[in-house]
């Protein structure tokens, strides 16, 4: 794998931060701590993301015919790179760009393709996913939302918990059983349900990870037209699995990770608190966030290359959850009760780092299917 940057790479980041320096207003860092579902953040999401599309910057991996470029995936990563570094102003719509399209675009029929793709290309909606239920969190298989089909609908009954930006998406990515005597991965279904229909309630569920960041979705008798599934009943499992390979590096956040720590490393100097041991933890942080950078680079180098999804995205995730911890840690220990302070950026990076280890599956899942994928261990 070549790790070196071309030219013209480098001047796409260099044209991309000059953007982010002009249009970011001057109270981003305070909007940025509220998390990428608060109503602020969002409703800058509103403004940027067309501006990005009108560039030719919003999703510029995918096909032309579809609003793209046709550009190498590694254009698309330096977006995500540079706008997670300074806290992802595009909300929401990281999504979108990183799995739902490119999910609608391997499974979608032509007419859901028309349909989705223009206006996420654009900018201009925003998606739920509708995965973790009460008793079925990591364990997305043990799901118990029903969508019966019935005639020209689905009927949806049930409930999806800890669901990001719900009260503000269009439209929900959503995962159900077809077949109530169906057990784990068989008899699923994927619904490209619109959040405007009858029967759905949506709930916030107070947190310390950010505003608006968690919600409750209830599905009570939802007519979900059957021309919105996508793919085949009893398809949703092998959906689901290709998409969550996107999702597991969709989000770039050891560029935000090591920002942090470069603003740990500034005040720890300025405080006259960078004795030897403060400098060996902020080196094995950064080596923490450079080994995560290293890996997710060695996931999108498969993507350019056009190789299937693999478990070497398991081992990213674990990667960049553990440089997320590390330096929330580290802002811990160097900050003391100064890094609780809402608003401060050790604050920020503290609750962002409670979702590292639960967020597109457990740990603990990464780490089992590694050992399956990757190493070949027997499951006992």
């Amino acid at each position: 794998m070549e790790f070196a940057w071309s030219d013209e790479e480098r001047a796409f980041r260099a044209e991309l931060r000059a953007f982010l320096a002009e249009v970011l207003p001057a109270d981003w860092e305070a909007r940025a701590q509220a998390g990428p579902g608060s109503d602020a953040q969002v409703a800058f999401a509103r403004e940027l993301c067309p501006a990005l599309a009108a560039r030719g910057w919003l999703v510029p991996h995918w096909p032309a015919a579809w609003g793209g470029a046709d550009a190498p995936a590694w254009r698309h990563w330096i977006l995500g790179e540079e706008l997670w570094g300074c806290g992802e102003p595009r909300g929401p719509q990281y999504m979108n760009v990183n799995w739902i399209g490119p999910t609608i675009l391997r499974f979608g029929s032509q007419a859901q393709q028309r349909r989705h793709l223009p206006p996420i290309a654009a900018g201009t909606v925003f998606w739920c996913q509708g995965f973790s239920e009460p008793e079925a969190g990591s364990d997305l298989a043990a799901l118990r939302t029903l969508a019966v089909r019935d005639g020209d609908d689905y009927v949806v009954d049930g409930s999806k918990l800890w669901t990001s930006y719900a009260n503000h998406a269009d439209h929900c990515f959503l995962l159900a059983r077809c077949d109530p005597a169906s057990q784990r991965q068989r008899g699923l279904v994927v619904l490209l349900a619109p959040m405007g229909l009858p029967g759905i309630e949506v709930r916030e569920v107070p947190s310390l990870v950010g505003e608006r960041y968690f919600h409750e979705v209830f599905f009570s008798g939802v007519r979900v037209p059957a021309e919105c599934r996508l793919g085949e009943e009893g398809q949703g499992w092998e959906v689901i699995s290709w998409a969550l390979q996107y999702e597991r590096i969709g989000a770039a956040r050891y560029a935000r990770a090591a920002r942090t720590l470069d603003a740990l490393a500034a005040d720890a100097r300025a405080a006259g608190r960078l004795d030897d041991q403060a400098l060996e933890k902020l080196g094995e942080a950064r080596a923490l966030c450079e080994a995560a950078r290293v890996l997710a680079y060695r996931v999108i180098d498969g993507r350019a290359r056009g190789l299937p999804p693999a478990a070497d995205s398991n081992l990213a995730r674990l990667a960049g959850t553990a440089a997320e911890r590390a330096v929330a840690e580290l802002a811990l220990e160097l900050c003391g009760p100064e890094a609780l302070a809402g608003g401060s950026f050790a604050d920020s990076q503290l609750r962002m780092a409670m979702t590292a280890g639960v967020a597109v599956g457990a740990s603990e899942i990464h780490l089992t299917l590694v050992a399956q994928r990757l190493l070949g261990l027997p499951r006992e």
